[in-house]
């Protein structure tokens, strides 16, 4: 039954603003089932004219929203700009041809990393849901959710520990003297050797070398990983990392439970860094261009699967987060200034890391390609040892290991809150006990943590890293975006963000959604199932661990077919009936597709024969 009728379509949203409803209460009771989706019950309560709202909504909609606008700004930023800034673009662009790098960087980002931003904004925003209940608009299709929901928090069990490392860096930064600076601890081995000049060989790589007093300070100090001779012999918690480990639990605990939303600003360590003798040695070798390594495939894969992880779509927070906006938000804009301010930040942090690495190469007389690495032996092993030659090394040290704990909270802090958010809205108890929910996946994520902070922890850590979040969370937003481009429909999905914001996404925007994210994830998922076979260092994993690492993978890329199995037998009917429910909005769409193309070909056609006409019969 509909008490009021409207002249224009209704969708599986709230009315269009041109609907003019009388100022009463309008029930809306609407039983629909199309693709497999139901709508029922929703009541509609005007203001000024029409309701404007995402689907079900009700102008007594109790959904939290951000108390200002800076607020969710902040939170999408620090959550995109994260460690993977400061320790892996730098030394990709440097790897990859320098300035020649930014080619392939910037077209992906502007043909699949905007577009695919955007969307989850949108999607978000529009339906003020979860990464699972965001799925109404086509459940069979829910498990995408449960599959990014999940990702999220295998990654929680890892990156914790990363972001309690800067902890323990921290708390030992608070010394008169750096305790990575000289040999003679007790960790070091009789092997530990001071570098004050020139390295005794030239060609000898200096990241590599494990017998500085920084490089054992970090295995030796802080990892004890020469207690552990591989993954199948980890050893006991340290409890050093595990004390850590708590406080970092303990920030993220009351961090979102009270809702607190930080940033830092650091800039004044970007300017000294740049002051450096030899600095702008490493600047030059950031910079230099080399169009010649555009020619290799690795170059255009590393731009693609960079501009993906640099942006964080697909794990779910972007949506999180959004769906706390108010509905008129305009998120186009949003999505345009966060990804711009991410990817920027990327760019120019790399000055800052290669002036240091310019700094540590004139200081031991080597090339700058001698010092440069990436990842935790970057930001724990040579940026530690370069602060501790400065003049107050002590206060340069302090702050480095506050930004990256400060990096690391946040990024930390988007991961579970799409966690949380994910399964409260689609699980309404754990939605009325937050706070207990909250603890409990808080201390979850503390348990299976602790796998990491043993002797051997940095193999479990490395295996997580590689497989928890790489092959399954390509898989998952490459579904996600054929389920909202194909199966919901781009030009529905055009229509709900007209619906909130007042235009339609240019077409642009609809063919990157439609044709080139879609082609752009495919080859990145394919990509990314050619790497080499997993090793940290000289250690190469057994074929088991492996086999462990892809296990874990497809616990979480499982869920898209599982949940659309258990959808389809949950439905009435029978097997062709039921087919032909679930595709029927993807045949619409298709036909229309096909339709529109089939008119646009006829008028050029016509017109084709008009002007030949009357060609042929002027005088």
């Amino acid at each position: 039954a509909l008490s009021a009728r409207c002249d224009h379509k209704l969708s599986s949203v709230a009315p269009m603003k041109q609907c003019n409803v009388e100022k009463k209460e309008v029930e809306l009771i609407l039983v629909k089932d199309q693709n497999g989706v139901q709508y029922t019950n929703s009541s509609i309560i005007p203001t000024n004219g029409c309701r404007v709202g995402p689907p079900g909504s009700s102008s007594e909609d109790n959904r939290e929203t951000w108390g200002k606008k800076i607020d969710f700004l902040l939170s999408v930023i620090g959550f995109a700009v994260d460690l993977a800034n400061v320790w892996r673009f730098p030394y990709l662009c440097y790897k990859n041809g320098g300035g020649a790098f930014l080619i392939p960087y910037i077209l992906f980002l502007f043909i699949a990393g905007m577009p695919l931003f955007y969307m989850e904004l949108a999607l978000g925003q529009y339906n003020r849901e979860g990464a699972a209940t965001v799925w109404k608009i086509c459940p069979v299709f829910k498990g995408v959710g449960y599959t990014v929901i999940l990702i999220a928090l295998y990654v929680g069990f890892y990156y914790n520990v990363i972001i309690a490392w800067s902890l323990h860096y921290l708390f030992s930064s608070m010394t008169t003297e750096l305790p990575w600076l000289k040999c003679g601890n007790s960790w070091n081995s009789v092997n530990c050797t001071e570098f004050n000049g020139s390295l005794p060989d030239n060609s000898t790589s200096y990241a590599k070398n494990k017998n500085t007093p920084a490089a054992e300070y970090y295995e030796r100090g802080v990892l004890n990983l020469h207690e552990s001779s591989g993954i199948e012999d980890l050893g006991w918690p340290r409890w050093q990392l595990v004390l850590c480990l708590v406080v970092v639990v303990f920030i993220l605990y009351f961090s979102l439970w009270k809702g607190v939303k930080s940033s830092g600003k650091y800039d004044f360590l970007f300017v000294f860094c740049i002051t450096l003798d030899g600095s702008m040695d490493g600047i030059k070798a950031y910079l230099s261009i080399d169009f010649k390594r555009l020619k290799t495939l690795e170059v255009w894969t590393d731009a693609a699967t960079q501009i993906f992880y640099s942006l964080g779509a697909g794990f779910g927070v972007l949506i999180a987060f959004s769906s706390y906006n108010k509905f008129d938000n305009n998120c186009y804009r949003d999505a345009l200034l966060t990804s711009t301010v991410n990817c920027v930040t990327s760019f120019f942090s790399g000055f800052a890391i290669f002036s240091v690495l310019g700094y540590m190469a004139k200081k031991h007389g080597v090339k700058v390609e001698n010092v440069a690495t990436e990842g935790a032996g970057l930001v724990f092993i040579i940026y530690p040892e370069a602060i501790s030659t400065l003049p107050g090394s002590t206060f340069w040290a302090i702050v480095f290991f506050i930004m990256l704990l400060t990096l690391g909270i946040d990024s930390a802090m988007g991961g579970m809150e799409a966690v949380i958010t994910g399964l409260s809205d689609d699980f309404k108890i754990l939605k009325r006990n937050r706070k207990l929910f909250t603890f409990a996946t808080a201390f979850g994520t503390f348990l299976f943590a602790l796998l990491c902070v043993t002797n051997g922890g940095m193999y479990v850590l490395t295996l997580l890293d590689r497989h928890a979040a790489g092959t399954s969370i390509l898989f998952g937003v490459l579904i996600e975006a054929i389920g909202v481009s194909w199966f919901y429909g781009v030009d529905r999905f055009s229509e709900d963000i007209e619906r909130m914001m007042g235009f339609k996404p240019g077409l642009y925007w609809r063919l990157c959604w439609k044709y080139v994210s879609p082609a752009f994830l495919l080859f990145v998922v394919i990509a990314s199932l050619t790497s080499s076979d997993l090793s940290y260092d000289n250690y190469v994993f057994p074929e088991w661990a492996n086999q462990i690492g892809w296990g874990v993978a497809l616990s979480s890329m499982l869920m898209v077919p599982s949940y659309a199995m258990y959808k389809f037998c949950s439905l009435s009917g029978t097997f062709r009936e039921v087919c032909i429910r679930i595709c029927s909005h993807f045949v619409r769409n298709i036909l229309k597709q096909k339709s529109n193309l089939s008119i646009f070909f006829d008028g050029y056609f016509l017109m084709g024969l008009i002007c030949h006409w009357k060609k042929k019969h002027s005088f």
